[in-house]
């Protein structure tokens, strides 16, 4: 008797390991058939401030950009407001010029080539990079 209530138990315990197991593959074969479930979504809330944030902060760029354009657009434009720009040469290179020779104001071409004639490639091209940048180079 008391071994018929054993087989009785141990026959529902795997009953019910059977419908778990059946219940599970049929979770499985839905997932590899590529059913897709219902796909539901929110807004949150701190991602929508950000968005505002930034549109506020790209409305901000925008119009400063506009008062830059506007304020670039009142500036004086042409060779006379290019010579009111500041021209200067770094010190060591107006230093190295004055000790060739060559003083302040326009430098001839001819003249500085003879002056940078015992500097490397490299330093002739720098000099002359700097003096082309203060336009002191004719």
């Amino acid at each position: 008797m008391e071994h018929e209530q054993q087989l009785a138990e141990r026959l529902e315990q795997a009953a019910s390991l059977l419908e778990r197991t059946l219940t599970w593959l049929e979770e499985r074969k839905s997932a590899l058939s590529g059913e897709v479930e219902k796909i539901s979504a929110t807004v949150d809330p701190a991602v929508s401030a950000r968005e505002e944030e930034l549109a506020a902060k790209l409305a901000a760029a925008e119009h400063e950009i506009a008062e830059l354009k506007a304020a670039a657009a009142n500036l004086p434009s042409g060779p006379a407001a290019l010579s009111s720009i500041r021209k200067t040469v770094p010190a060591s290179t107006a230093d190295m010029l004055a000790k060739r020779g060559i003083g302040d104001g326009p430098v001839d071409v001819r003249a500085l080539d003879a002056a940078l004639s015992g500097l490397s490639l490299e330093q002739r091209i720098a000099v002359k990079s700097q003096l082309l940048r203060a336009g002191a180079v004719s």
